[in-house]
């Protein structure tokens, strides 16, 4: 394991010890020399670990004494409770607002919370411009033909050897390229379900999926959803002995809007009940690469023996989302997906298959990894950090292990649709609760986006929220 993913996993440990009052404010971290032996790293790995958190605001170094927790000014927010939406099916409706939300991304002026977009700082820009040259260079006459369906084969070899780092072996023939993850749920969807069927999806739920299943004339059927574990397996076991469900979609890894992550014995629990019940697994793993500490975890996609899940990811969140390259395994639906692919959009982008897979072959994308991570970690922490210093008591807050999304669970009494609108006209875009759900619910929650550099107009726009959201005006 590379050294600067080592430190960054001994922060996140560490971290979680100061969470859980292992060292409570005021006290004195171990030595340098007993935290390498606790961890079995080096000396300079704990020392590049604590800098980290340090950065973070999470410890303090005193001169000659070593470092000490931070007194916090604030009280830590708790995390949410687990969803209890209603378990039945409903259709889908009240999603106008999600594009409001997804144009101000695009606007300058605007303090972007509330899109899941990484700012440009958080991305490869200039080595994706490098690539996206090599690629025109080489190209030649290929450039100006469609890449048809399953797309460009070095890319797909590419993908096919990262996905080992997920648990999945793959051959690269399993794989079919798309225009970014969206596409490939919508054609999951499309190559499984049929319009006024049953879809099982978490609560909340990536107002993405919401609007392809209404899009489709689906009917949403959401399932209680803890977050730290994800998706109730109890819950959806009762639900799918009552209803008659055609297809499930969850992300297990680091799901949007929650941050959570299964364990891996949920997984194979989760994939196993639905094979039992021939009812297809659509998994969205687009933030799985972007985990805070720690190996990669496995993808659903790994605990499939049957060809039952269709995995669908993309490069939106790591790379670059005007590339639009992303990719699906249909499984045993492969054929199908093949030709909806053909016959929606023809290929994805040529240009882009070629950049990326140059990308990757060229190992840009690990050394990327390594620091966009360590960059979400700390962003998450930061904004976290000052929800806790702004927001009004009782608010709630995600404690996400990976991606850089945050979920938060205000006061009752706060209405998150107008609190989404006053702080519009403020150039102000957060993601209200109730695009979340198909049956409306968390009317008094919001997503915020981390992504984002901290700076002094960050902080002030959150300020600003919690001031809005504590009284209203």
């Amino acid at each position: 394991m590379v050294a600067d993913r080592l430190y960054e996993r001994v922060a996140r440990r560490l971290a979680e010890q100061i969470d859980q009052e292992l060292y409570r404010p005021g006290d004195r971290l171990p030595g340098v020399r007993r935290l390498a032996r606790q961890f079995g790293v080096s000396i300079s790995t704990v020392v590049q670990a604590q800098r980290l958190l340090e950065d973070e605001g999470r410890i303090e170094a005193r001169p000659r004494s070593g470092y000490y927790v931070r007194a916090q000014a604030w009280p830590r927010p708790r995390p949410p409770s687990i969803s209890r939406p209603p378990v039945r099916p409903v259709p889908v409706t009240g999603q106008e607002l999600v594009l409001r939300l997804v144009q101000a991304a695009n606007e300058p002026d605007f303090v972007q919370l509330g899109a899941a977009v990484p700012a440009p700082e958080f991305l490869p820009t200039r080595a994706i411009q490098r690539a996206l040259a090599a690629a025109a260079r080489s190209g030649g006459a290929s450039l100006a033909t469609y890449q048809f369906p399953p797309g460009s084969p070095e890319l797909r070899r590419q993908i096919a050897r990262r996905m080992a780092d997920a648990g999945c072996r793959l051959a690269p023939d399993e794989i079919v390229i798309t225009s970014g993850c969206q596409e490939a749920l919508v054609l999951a969807l499309r190559a499984v379900a049929a319009p006024g069927d049953v879809v099982a999806i978490e609560s909340p739920s990536f107002y993405g999926l919401l609007q392809a299943i209404e899009s489709l004339g689906l009917k949403a059927l959401e399932i209680p959803t803890d977050p730290a574990s994800g998706i109730s397996l109890e819950a959806l076991e009762l639900a799918l002995e009552k209803w008659p469900v055609r297809a499930c979609v969850l992300t297990a890894n680091f799901s949007n809007p929650l941050g959570c992550v299964m364990p891996e014995a949920r997984k194979q629990a989760l994939v196993t009940l639905l094979a039992r019940h021939g009812i297809p697994l659509i998994e969205d793993d687009i933030y799985g690469d972007l985990g805070f500490a720690g190996g990669r975890p496995k993808a659903l996609r790994a605990f499939d023996e049957a060809g039952g899940v269709l995995y669908c990811a993309s490069f939106s969140k790591t790379l670059s989302p005007g590339l639009r390259v992303g990719w699906m395994v249909p499984g045993r639906w492969r054929e199908q997906v093949e030709y909806l692919k053909y016959v929606t959009s023809l290929a994805a982008p040529t240009l882009s298959q070629r950049a990326v897979a140059g990308f990757l072959h060229h190992g840009g994308y690990d050394r990327h990894l390594r620091q966009v991570r360590s960059a979400y970690a700390r962003q998450v922490a930061l904004v976290t950090r000052a929800v806790g210093k702004y927001f009004p008591e009782g608010t709630r807050v995600t404690r996400p292990r990976g991606g850089f999304v945050i979920w938060l669970q205000l006061p009752d009494k706060t209405d998150a649709l107008g609190l989404c609108r006053r702080a519009l006209e403020r150039r102000i875009s957060i993601a209200p609760g109730p695009v979340f759900s198909a049956s409306g619910k968390y009317r008094n929650c919001i997503r915020l986006n981390c992504a984002q550099p901290w700076n002094d107009v960050l902080d002030r726009a959150l300020m600003t929220l919690g001031r809005m959201a504590g009284d209203g005006s």
